[in-house]
């Protein structure tokens, strides 16, 4: 199949494109590179052996895009890009609303124009809000969002439900990620971000970096065994293999599907910090903070519908998603 990958050089979506890669898929990439960067081309082509079409290209600027579709005739598009970091939503809502949501209808305008109607979306578990109950399958309704990225995510995902529901040859399969960590296992790839982190693990790979004194533990009186916030966290590369067992899936017919990519195991901040420091033999000071706005206690996967659907699930553990971060921090410092 030939897929476009939107964001294509981003955190997730390089490890996506190098997994598409090696199931035989033909891959195009565009990307603005607002948060991320050119050389990842290289990364990929190292990793692969083979290298990738990509155009430098901006969602709010749908003339940049139109030479995507001009050239290449796609049989699915798999929609990373967008803006991320929660932070950075919350001061300013403006141009979070502006970019995923105008951007991804430009995408979708041009899309339908050039005859393809198969999407998988990057979604996300933030549009369950403070989930109905535990672990989250696809039928728990989606709550209420606590941050304007997390509202992108919810309205993208009605936007792209109401295109099958007008026309019925769309192919629409939304992804709701629960939290990605780690790096490939050559150290060439993984999460950089712009300034300080909003995540934890990239905060814990500052801090044992030297870059930060110490990590910032926001509440420890959450209901919790240990007090601080669970959530299921999952490798990249399993995540990028969820998007690669997708492609047969939104091939295959039409209508909306949705799919939880978890593990199904939550883990507290302390258990990534203590799993970390002994994977690594590194220690990670920390102090404990206020509870943040919007923090919920617990939030994990049932990934199970994806296991009967997709034939995916997640395969590896805590302990190599500690490995392989720092594997890559190290390599990505030390380059610094």
């Amino acid at each position: 199949m030939k897929i476009l990958v939107s964001g294509g050089t981003g955190y997730i979506g390089s490890h996506t494109v190098v997994e598409l890669i090696n199931n035989g898929h033909e891959v195009v990439i565009f990307d603005n590179l607002y948060n991320s960067k050119i050389e990842v081309l290289d990364k990929i082509q190292e990793i692969t052996g083979k290298s990738v079409k990509f155009y430098e290209a901006d969602m709010l600027k749908p003339e940049s895009m139109k030479v995507i579709f001009e050239e290449n005739k796609f049989d699915a598009v798999i929609h990373f890009a967008g803006l991320k970091a929660v932070g950075e939503s919350v001061k300013k809502p403006l141009m979070y609303y502006e970019n995923n949501i105008a951007g991804t209808l430009n995408l979708c305008k041009l899309m339908n124009e050039y005859g393809c109607k198969r999407i998988i979306f990057s979604s996300s578990a933030t549009v369950y809000g403070d989930p109905a109950f535990i672990p989250i399958t696809e039928e728990c309704p989606k709550g209420i969002c606590t941050n304007p990225y997390g509202w992108t995510k919810h309205m993208i995902e009605q936007i792209l439900t109401d295109f099958y529901t007008a026309d019925n040859e769309w192919s629409v399969i939304l992804l709701r990620y629960f939290n990605p960590i780690g790096a490939h296992e050559s150290g060439l790839l993984g999460e950089v971000p712009n300034g300080i982190p909003n995540n934890l693990m990239p905060y814990i790979m500052q801090v044992a970096s030297g870059k930060l004194p110490e990590l910032g533990v926001f509440g420890n009186d959450y209901d919790t065994p240990d007090g601080t916030g669970v959530r299921d966290y999952i490798h990249v590369v399993d995540l990028a293999k969820g998007h690669v067992n997708s492609v047969d899936k939104v091939m295959s017919g039409t209508g909306v599907n949705i799919y939880n990519l978890g593990t199904g195991i939550g883990y507290s901040v302390l258990d990534i910090v203590k799993t970390f420091e002994k994977v690594n033999d590194i220690k990670i000071p920390y102090s404990i903070k206020p509870r943040r706005a919007g923090d919920i206690a617990m939030c994990y996967a049932n990934p199970a519908k994806a296991y009967k659907e997709l034939g995916w699930k997640a395969e590896f553990d805590l302990t190599r998603m500690c490995k392989d971060s720092w594997n890559f921090a190290q390599k990505y410092y030390s380059e610094d």
